[in-house]
C-alpha cells in the first residue's frame, strides 16, 4: 500500500534535514514526500527540494491546517501520514506501518501511532502517547474529547477527503488536531492504535503550541463548544471535564472573559464539577464556578507564584 508523507513548514530550514533524511532512510520508501512551504521567509523551499521533496509553494501564510489539507488533495497515495517540521520519524515507521496496512487496513480509516515526546534542547524524555486501545475501539467520540489527540497517525485518504479534512477556521487554529480527531470519530470513522513507538514529538520553546498558551486555550473553547453543539447530550459530564480543564489555563491567564464562555457552555450541559477537583473549589463551585475558578487562581498567585511566571 502507498504512504504520503506530508509536511506543513514555516521558516523549518532548521530542522527539515533532519526530519527528511530520516524518511529518505526508511526500509521501505515513502511512496511521496510532500512539503506545503506556507510562505516562508528563510530557505524552506530550498532545502527540501534538496532533500528530494516535492515542494508546493503557498501563495500566502494560511496556517498549518491550510496546508495539510492542499497536501492531501494532491497527494496520490491511499495513506497519508502528517508531520511537523519539527519533530522526528524513527527507522522503523514505515515497516510499522505497512504491516498494519497489510492487516487491518480495511477494518479501520485511522490508524494513531505512538511516540516520544522528548525536550527539543535537554534530550529529556518528557512522556509518550500511550493510547488506551480499549477505551479508544470502545467509544472513539468520548475518547477524543477526553484526550487532545496530535496529529501522529496515518489516514485513509479517502475518508480523510470525505470528512473535509482539517477545520481552517481562525478560531482553532492552535487545536486543530483536537478538532480534527473528533470530527473523524462524530463521522464513525474507525480508530486502531500502534504501541510501538515509531516517531518523536519534540517540545520547542518557541513552538506554536508552548508560545501561544493562551491563544491554544482559547482555540480548546471552540472546539469544546463545537463537541457540547454535536454531542452535548451524550456525553455532557466528558464535555464538562475538558471545560473545567480549559477554564483553569484561562484563568491562570486571567482571561475572565472566556472563563465566562465556559460557564456558559457549562450551564447548558447541566453537568457537576469534576470530581477530582479540590474539595474547596468544588464546594464554591456548586454556587458559582465563576468564583470558584477566580478564588483558586487567587490563590495560586498568592501562595505558588512561581506557577504564573507564564502569565
Amino acid at each position: 500500500m502507498r504512504v504520503a508523507l506530508c509536511i506543513p513548514a514555516y521558516n523549518a530550514e532548521k530542522y527539515l534535514p533532519q526530519l527528511l533524511t530520516s524518511a529518505q532512510k526508511q526500509s521501505i520508501p515513502f511512496h511521496e514526500i510532500l512539503v506545503y512551504d506556507d510562505c516562508s521567509t528563510d530557505n524552506t523551499m530550498q532545502v527540501a527540494e534538496e532533500h528530494s521533496a516535492t515542494v508546493i509553494k503557498g501563495t500566502n501564510n494560511q496556517g498549518c491546517a491550510f496546508g495539510k489539507n492542499v497536501l492531501a488533495n494532491i497527494a496520490q497515495s491511499e495513506w497519508l501520514h502528517f508531520h511537523d517540521a519539527d519533530d522526528d520519524l524513527l527507522p522503523n515507521f514505515t515497516k510499522v506501518v505497512n504491516t498494519w496496512i497489510e492487516n487491518q487496513g480495511e477494518n479501520f480509516e485511522i490508524l494513531l501511532l505512538n511516540f516520544d515526546y522528548v525536550d527539543y534542547h535537554t534530550k529529556k524524555l518528557l512522556g509518550k502517547a500511550d493510547h488506551d486501545l480499549t477505551a479508544l475501539h470502545q467509544d472513539p467520540i468520548k475518547y477524543t474529547i477526553e484526550r487532545c489527540i496530535i496529529n501522529f497517525g496515518i489516514y485513509k485518504r479517502k475518508s480523510f477527503l470525505t470528512a473535509g479534512g482539517f477545520n481552517t477556521d481562525e478560531n482553532v487554529l492552535y487545536n486543530e488536531d483536537n478538532a480534527f480527531h473528533q470530527k473523524l470519530a462524530r463521522l464513525g470513522h474507525r480508530f486502531d492504535y500502534m504501541p510501538e513507538i515509531t516517531g518523536i514529538n519534540y517540545k520547542h520553546i518557541e513552538s506554536m503550541s508552548a508560545s501561544n498558551q493562551l491563544k491554544c486555550a482559547h482555540a480548546n473553547f471552540y472546539v469544546l463548544k463545537e463537541a457540547s453543539e454535536k454531542v452535548g447530550n451524550n456525553y455532557p459530564q466528558v464535555i464538562a471535564n475538558q471545560l473545567w480543564n480549559c477554564m483553569t489555563i484561562l484563568g491562570s491567564f486571567q482571561d475572565w472573559n472566556y472563563v465566562k464562555k465556559c460557564i456558559l457552555l457549562l450551564n447548558n450541559l447541566n453537568a457537576k464539577p469534576p470530581s477530582d477537583q479540590n474539595k474547596v473549589v468544588s464546594l464554591i463551585a456548586a454556587i458559582s464556578p465563576f468564583y470558584a475558578i477566580w478564588i483558586r487562581e487567587k490563590l495560586i498567585r498568592l501562595f505558588k507564584p512561581n506557577l504564573r511566571a507564564h502569565a
